[in-house]
């Protein structure tokens, strides 16, 4: 898979680096230590050197786009995960790579970033394009809702994923409505995620049980 998928993984993986050059052309604007951590209330609240923030931050990310795409790569069911389903995988770490440093660097530039409006959009955004591709996932071991009785039974999987999908963009959406409306609090991220992890994992269990009886 991974092999096949060579292009795309250099290609994602400069884009994971990306932030690294621009942090060098800016090099000398950004103050020496620099914001690299928020609170919900978008002020910043922990800091890094910047050669750190620059250079470190970026390989960071790198090697866990690495870990990703060979753990996803070497599925024992990986015929079961599709060319788009993969592509996706790999987009994952180099969008929030380009993302977070984006935002750490206007913010220590002086730029008046809502930091936590970006991360909420970004998000309802991962939340919209997950739930879009789930129903089409295919039973496998990395990418998906794995439980027990999803793994040993491809109907059950189906019919759970089919939920999801359609569960997670759903809430994708009310997150990106709620956050746009600045209401978005903690607990409404909380209640969210709630309803839209255990909803399905309750339905593959009812479908599970009802099955076994």
């Amino acid at each position: 898979m991974l092999k096949e998928n060579k292009k795309t993984l250099i290609i994602t993986s400069i884009v994971t680096l990306l932030p690294i050059i621009i942090g060098v052309v800016l090099w000398k604007r950004l103050p020496d230590v620099m914001v690299t951590h928020f609170g919900m209330d978008s002020t910043g609240n922990g800091s890094s050197s910047k050669a750190f923030a620059v250079f470190v931050f970026p390989v960071i990310l790198l090697a866990l786009h690495m870990l990703v795409a060979y753990i996803t790569a070497h599925d024992p069911k990986k015929q079961n995960i599709s060319a788009k389903m993969f592509t996706l995988v790999l987009w994952i770490v180099p969008v929030l790579s380009v993302v977070l440093s984006a935002v750490i660097y206007s913010y220590n530039l002086g730029g008046k970033v809502d930091v936590t409006l970006v991360a909420e959009l970004l998000i309802s955004l991962i939340l919209i394009v997950a739930g879009n591709y789930m129903p089409k996932a295919r039973q496998n071991y990395t990418i998906g809702i794995r439980l027990p009785w999803t793994l040993a039974n491809e109907e059950n999987w189906d019919r759970t994923h089919r939920m999801a999908g359609w569960l997670w963009m759903i809430g994708g959406i009310v997150m990106a409505v709620l956050a746009l409306c600045g209401v978005l609090a903690p607990v409404w991220m909380i209640v969210i995620f709630a309803v839209i992890v255990l909803i399905p994992l309750f339905y593959s269990l009812w479908l599970h049980v009802s099955k076994s009886l």
